[in-house]
């Protein structure tokens, strides 16, 4: 929506550059992309903002990851509030809802690098219309460690059985402790394996079925799209609406 863009660029007037240059994405992917390190991946924390101050969200759910986008975000709220707003809360300061257990999944072939869509290897990425048998054999694959005898535990030495427990947990509604607890007469890595692949595809069953059923009438579902992209664009038109009004540019009559 064009509100969302033209939002972005009313809050780089209070977004620091020594502030979007010390996001840790910003440094992981410019390392990554040496050839053409673009304006837009520099700029692209305020354009985040903007998608989620234009609707005035007061939780925003996101990954460990996320944390420093959610505090940027905050800051900007801030500041736009304070330079144009007198205080007043004219843009929502959003609070970060990060969950207790999974707040950061790792890969499943590189357990010591976040798991992504933008991965080198699929086999390391669960995706969430993936079928029953491709994440059997993705877990099947993980990257556990050479132990012996095998040792189920949750511990910074252990990256791989680690992120499989933090999995489990995240599935199960427990901690990552409690998930090796649960497996304490297993067998091996292979039991563990089982399990976390068992309680993947058991989570996912319901969210891919009704992801058939929606595909399956495209005429409903653009419906749906366009009714939903109407509601938020009436309330981002007012929050632009407000923020121009407060800054003193653009029509006023």
């Amino acid at each position: 929506m064009p509100e969302q863009t033209e939002l972005c660029w009313l809050l780089a007037s209070v977004t620091a550059h020594g502030d979007l240059n010390r996001m840790h994405q910003f440094k992981e992917k410019s390392d990554a992309q040496r050839e053409l390190v673009s304006a837009g991946l520099f700029f692209y924390p305020v354009l985040q903002a903007a998608d989620v101050l234009a609707f005035r969200c007061d939780e925003v759910p996101v990954g460990e990851d996320q944390r420093q986008h959610i505090e940027l975000m905050r800051d900007i709220a801030e500041r736009f509030n304070a330079r144009f707003a007198d205080g007043e809360e004219l843009l929502t300061v959003p609070e970060h809802s990060i969950p207790q257990v999974g707040a950061r999944i790792m890969d499943l072939q590189d357990p010591t690098s976040k798991m992504s869509t933008t991965s080198a290897s699929e086999e390391g990425t669960v995706y969430v219309l993936d079928q029953p048998e491709q994440i059997k054999r993705k877990f099947a694959r993980a990257v556990t460690d050479s132990d012996d005898p095998p040792r189920i535990a949750f511990d910074p030495s252990k990256p791989g059985v680690s992120n499989l427990l933090d999995i489990l947990g995240a599935c199960k509604g427990i901690t990552p402790e409690e998930a090796a607890a649960e497996l304490a007469d297993a067998r091996g890595y292979g039991d563990l394996k089982g399990a976390v692949s068992e309680a993947v595809t058991e989570l996912l069953a319901p969210v891919r079925e009704r992801y058939e059923q929606i595909r399956g009438d495209e005429a409903q579902l653009e419906a749906i799209l366009a009714r939903g992209a109407q509601r938020a664009r009436e309330i981002a038109e007012v929050t632009v609406g407000e923020a121009k009004a407060a800054m003193g540019v653009g029509p006023t009559g």
